[in-house]
């Protein structure tokens, strides 16, 4: 029998409904209270509140928990209750400076605890199972979800609603019938440093290009401290008139841009000029790969935090970029 720690954050999955909505009001132990019983679990409340609530602060002791957990001898492997709107961007910090091979595994709910057709039970039940899979050893932080578990990498939330609302990562497993099927396991690359307390006020921005776009907003973030700014362009990574003597300037100004797509699926792929990618690029925007700009902010924050160069960044995206899954059996 493996032994689970469950780390509790908030979220729907703890959700009570109000006259003023939803809220986040369950503590862990009240989660954990309907588990099967086939693994041993403790529990920990790290935070309580619904995951757009949270600040960077926040999951910088979320991050200090799972790792206090996983160092210790008589855990298996970890379970972080989680809100959905943000739970990519937990885990995947999470997954950047995760280095122990004790699986850790994200999970929540779409409807809450009060809800007669609450899915937290059961996604709760499922991570677990994760959780204390030997075959899951060294696949990192993973989420758990509707029966589906996915790379955290790469993953992001596609639908407000659904009851299986995340997609995008490399699926590792999933449930047939209660049982843990394996058929991918992540490639993953040496861990980050943990966040200190410099991560908590670090400041990226996310500019998102449409239509008719000005960089007006991306040079006030430069202007105003940002320490660095997340560039959403349209298609493959492209954006209008003004960006790339924007994107210039930054990166003459020591803000590092990082160039991604507002395209849910798909990478960063620079084959247009006046103004597309490949003049973004020779302007020093940094090709942001495969990863969303959610979590290209993220390890931004991570990085320029630590501190870290616009040379660095670049490494850690050009090595993070090839990581992808192979066949699992």
């Amino acid at each position: 029998m493996a032994h689970i720690r469950i780390l509790a954050t908030g979220g729907t999955i703890a959700s009570r409904s109000g006259q003023d909505g939803a809220s986040s009001a369950e503590r862990a132990e009240k989660l954990a209270a309907g588990l099967s019983g086939r693994h041993s679990y403790s529990t920990q409340d790290v935070t309580n509140a619904n995951s757009y609530q949270l600040r960077l602060g926040d999951i910088r002791l979320i991050a200090e928990a799972v790792h206090a957990a996983v160092a210790d001898d008589g855990v298996d492997g970890v379970v972080v209750t989680h809100g959905t709107d943000t739970m990519e961007e937990t885990a995947f910090l999470l997954d950047l400076v995760h280095e122990s091979p004790k699986p850790v595994v994200f999970t929540g709910a779409q409807r809450p605890a009060d809800s007669k057709v609450a899915d937290g039970p059961g996604n709760l039940e499922d991570a677990v199972t994760a959780a204390a899979a030997p075959r899951l050893r060294g696949c990192g932080v993973l989420i758990c979800f509707a029966g589906q578990i996915l790379a955290a990498r790469g993953t992001r939330k596609l639908h407000t609603l659904a009851e299986s609302p995340f997609g995008g990562g490399v699926p590792v497993a999933h449930f047939v019938a209660g049982t843990l099927h394996v058929t991918a396991l992540p490639v993953r690359q040496a861990p980050l440093p943990l966040p200190g307390e410099d991560f908590d006020n670090a400041r990226v921005e996310i500019i998102e290009c449409a239509l008719g776009t000005t960089p007006e907003l991306f040079s006030y973030a430069v202007r105003s401290g940002a320490n660095a700014v997340v560039l959403a362009g349209t298609g493959t990574g492209n954006a209008g008139a003004g960006f790339t003597e924007a994107v210039q300037d930054a990166v003459h100004a020591g803000c590092p841009v990082i160039l991604c797509s507002r395209v849910p699926a798909g990478g960063v792929v620079p084959a247009y000029g006046a103004g597309g990618g490949v003049s973004l690029v020779r302007a020093g925007a940094i090709p942001g790969g495969d990863l969303g700009p959610s979590q290209a902010r993220m390890l931004a924050a991570l990085l320029t935090s630590l501190p870290a160069t616009q040379d660095e960044i670049l490494q850690a995206l050009t090595t993070g970029a090839s990581r992808g899954g192979q066949g699992g059996g």
